[in-house]
C-alpha cells in the first residue's frame, strides 16, 4: 500500500516536470530573439529553467510523501511507514533534493557563465577567415571562467571549515531539534553554506525584481487594453506616411530652382512634414513589432492568443489582485509571528516552532493537502505566480548595474547574452523564492503538512499512544511539542530541515533573509500604490539601434474602442482608416504634434541624432 501511495506521487512529480518542460521552452523562445538564436545558449537556459522550477515544486511531493505515512485523522503513523520505510523516503528526498541543488549551483556558477564567455569570444571575421576555432574560443572563455570556478571553490571550502553557531545549541541543548539542525557533517554543512550565500544573494535579486513584478502583473493586466488595435495603426501609419511623403514631394517639386530656395510658409511646413514623417515611420514599425511580423512562430501565437482572452484580462487581473494582496497579508502575519513568537530570535535566524497567528494560505494549502494532488495544483500555481512576477520585473527593470542599463529583457528581442543573464539572475531569485515559499509564505505547510500526533500519555515509553475514541486529542505537528510521542509520528520534510539547517548554523545569513522580506513587502506596497492610481505607458522600443527611444502612449480608452481594437488584432483586418489632410499648415501645433486615426493628440518624439528621413522619399 505505501509503494503504490508513494509511487503515486512521484508520478505526479513526473507529470509536473512534463509541463515545466513545456513552460521552460516556451519562456526561452518567446523571448530570445530569432536572428541572433544560438543552440548552444538555448540548450543551457532550457536545461537551467526546467532544473530551477523543478527544484521549487519538490516541495509539495516532500510534503506529501512525509505526510502519506501518517493518519492524520487518528495521529499515528500507518501501518506500512515503518521507520526503515520512512528513512528509505528521506533517503529517496535527500538524494533529489541535494542533486537539484547541487545542479542548480553548477548551473548559475560554472557552466552559464561559460557559456556566457564561450558566446562573447565568438568574431565572426575572423571565424570566416579562418583564425578563429572552437578550440580557441573554448580556451578563451575558459580563461574567464577560472575566476567563478575559483569563488566555487571558496564558498565549498569556507562552508567545510567554518564553525556553526555554538550559541544556539548551547541555548537550547533541551531541544532534540535543534541537535539534528546542527549537523556535524562537514559535506554536507559545505553545500548548506554555499546555497546559503546563493539564497542570501538572491534575496536582494528577489526584493528588487520580484517583489515590483508581484504589484505590476495583475495591474497591467487590467490596464493593458489597447485604445487602438494593431491592424488600425498599421493600416493607418502606412495610410498617413504615403500622404506625407506625396506632400513633401509636392512642396519640393514646387520650389525647385527657386533662387531664394522655400519660401518661409513652405519651409515651416516641410519641417512639420519631416518631423512628422519620423514619427510615423517609429509607429509603422512598431505595428510590425506588435503583429509580430518578422519574429518566430512562438511569438505570432503568443500575439494572436493574447488578442482572443484580451478580455478575460481584466477578470484575470482582479483576481490576480486578491491573490496578491492574500500573499501580502500571509508574508506580513508569518514575519510578524516570527518576531512575536521565534524559539530563539536572531540566534537562529527567528525560526519559528509553531505559527500562532491564522494565516489564510497556510490554511488553504493544509486543508487541501489531505486530498493530493490538489494542493500540488496550488501550489504549482503559486510557484508560477512568483515565477511569472519575476520575469516581468526583468522585463520591466531591465538588467542594470546601479542606473545603467546593461541588457533589455523583452519578448522575441533578447539577445544570447541577456538571455544568459536573465536565467543566471532567475536561478538566484528562485533559489531565494523556494525559501520563501517554505519559511515565509506556508511554513507549517512546507515543514509538517497535515501531519498530527495523539497528545495522551502513552501506555509504554516507544509505544505511540491512541486516540480512536480521543479525536479532540489530535493535534498538529509542531517542533515544540511538548509530548514526547510526537517524535515518533511527526516527520519534517526535507527542504525544511535542509533550510532550517542553514538558518541555524548560519544565523547572520537567517538574519539578512528574514528582515529583507520586509524590504520585499514595502517595495511592493510602493509599487502597489503608485501603479493603482498611475496611467500605464507602453515603451515602445524600435528594432534599429539608431531608432531606439521610448515614445509614450496612454493605454486606458473607452470599452466600446478597446472591444473593438481586440476584434481587429483577433481577424488581422482593419476598417475605417480616416486619411490626414495634407495641404494646409495648422500653425505650429502642427509642427510638434501628431495625430492618431481616432484625432487624438499622440505624443511626437524625434530620431536620436537623426537628421536624414526615411531611405524611401
Amino acid at each position: 500500500m505505501g509503494l503504490i501511495a508513494t509511487s503515486l506521487i512521484w508520478v505526479a512529480y513526473a507529470v509536473c516536470l512534463g509541463i515545466l518542460f513545456f513552460v521552460s521552452g516556451i519562456f526561452v523562445f518567446i523571448y530570445q530573439k530569432p536572428s541572433e538564436r544560438s543552440l548552444g545558449v538555448t540548450i543551457v537556459c532550457f536545461i537551467t529553467v526546467l532544473s530551477l522550477l523543478a527544484t521549487v515544486l519538490l516541495l509539495p511531493v516532500d510534503v506529501a510523501l512525509v505526510s502519506s505515512t501518517s493518519a492524520y485523522k487518528l495521529g499515528n503513523k500507518k501501518d506500512w511507514a515503518t521507520p526503515d520505510a520512512v528513512d528509505n523516503i528521506l533517503l529517496q528526498l535527500k538524494i533529489v533534493y541535494y542533486a537539484l541543488y547541487s545542479l542548480d549551483a553548477v548551473l548559475c556558477l560554472l557552466v552559464v557563465p561559460f557559456t556566457y564567455f564561450f558566446y562573447e569570444e565568438y568574431d565572426e571575421v575572423a571565424a570566416e577567415e579562418g583564425t578563429q576555432t572552437i578550440g580557441s574560443r573554448f580556451w578563451g572563455a575558459m580563461k574567464y571562467t577560472i575566476g567563478f570556478v575559483a569563488l566555487a571553490l571558496v564558498l565549498f571550502l569556507v562552508g567545510f571549515f567554518i564553525p556553526v553557531a555554538r550559541k544556539a545549541r548551547d541555548e537550547h541543548r533541551d531541544l532534540d531539534f535543534f541537535k539534528d539542525l546542527l549537523t556535524e557533517n562537514h559535506g554536507e554543512r559545505a553545500l548548506s553554506f554555499a546555497i546559503g550565500i546563493l539564497v542570501t544573494v538572491g534575496t536582494v535579486l528577489y526584493c528588487l525584481y520580484t517583489a515590483p513584478g508581484l504589484a505590476l502583473l495583475p495591474l497591467t493586466l487590467i490596464k493593458s487594453a489597447p485604445s487602438i488595435s494593431t491592424p488600425q495603426l498599421a493600416a493607418t501609419t502606412s495610410s498617413q506616411l504615403d500622404e506625407n511623403r506625396e506632400r513633401q514631394r509636392q512642396l519640393n517639386g514646387r520650389n525647385e530652382g527657386r533662387e531664394g530656395g522655400l519660401e518661409t510658409r513652405d519651409r515651416r511646413e516641410l519641417e512639420a512634414l519631416v518631423r512628422e514623417e519620423r514619427t510615423l515611420v517609429r509607429r509603422q514599425r512598431l505595428a510590425s513589432e506588435n503583429s509580430g511580423e518578422g519574429q518566430n512562430f512562438l511569438v505570432r501565437v503568443w500575439i494572436k492568443a493574447e488578442a482572443v482572452f484580451r478580455p478575460l484580462k481584466l477578470i484575470g487581473g482582479l483576481l490576480l489582485v486578491v491573490v496578491a494582496l492574500i500573499v501580502f497579508a500571509a508574508m506580513l502575519i508569518t514575519c510578524i509571528d516570527k518576531i512575536k513568537n521565534s524559539v530563539c530570535r536572531s540566534t537562529c535566524g527567528f525560526l519559528l516552532a509553531h505559527t500562532k497567528i491564522f494565516n489564510p494560505i497556510n490554511w488553504v494549502l493544509l486543508k487541501s493537502s489531505k486530498i493530493f494532488p490538489i494542493d500540488y495544483i496550488l501550489f504549482l500555481l503559486l510557484a508560477m505566480l512568483f515565477f511569472s512576477s519575476s520575469v516581468v520585473g526583468l522585463a520591466t527593470i531591465g538588467i542594470r548595474f546601479l542606473w545603467i542599463t546593461l541588457f533589455k529583457i523583452r519578448k522575441g528581442k533578447t539577445t544570447p547574452n541577456a538571455m544568459l543573464m536573465a536565467t543566471v539572475l532567475l536561478t538566484l531569485i528562485t533559489l531565494a523564492l523556494n525559501y520563501t515559499l517554505t519559511m515565509i509564505v506556508a511554513p507549517q505547510y512546507a515543514t509538517y503538512g497535515p501531519q498530527t500526533f495523539c497528545d495522551r500519555p502513552a501506555h509504554y515509553p516507544d509505544e505511540a499512544p491512541d486516540c480512536t475514541n480521543h479525536r479532540k486529542a489530535v493535534k498538529p505537528c509542531s517542533e515544540r511539542a511538548e509530548n514526547s510521542a510526537s517524535q515518533l509520528v511527526c516527520t519534517p520534510t526535507v527542504v525544511s530541515t535542509f533550510l532550517n539547517r542553514i538558518m541555524v548554523n548560519f544565523p547572520y545569513l537567517g538574519l539578512i533573509n528574514f528582515w529583507a522580506q520586509f524590504a520585499f513587502l514595502g517595495i511592493f506596497v510602493i509599487v502597489f500604490l503608485v501603479m493603482l492610481f498611475r496611467v500605464p505607458k507602453l515603451d515602445e522600443d524600435q528594432a534599429d539601434d539608431d531608432l531606439r527611444e521610448e515614445e509614450e502612449e496612454g493605454l486606458l480608452a473607452s470599452t466600446g474602442r478597446r472591444f473593438g481594437a481586440t476584434w481587429q488584432d483577433i481577424t488581422g483586418q482593419a476598417k475605417g482608416v480616416k486619411r490626414a489632410n495634407y495641404g494646409a499648415v495648422n500653425g505650429e501645433a502642427t509642427a510638434d504634434r501628431g495625430t492618431t486615426d481616432h484625432g487624438e493628440e499622440g505624443p511626437v518624439g524625434s530620431v536620436a541624432g537623426g537628421a536624414g528621413r526615411d531611405s524611401n522619399w
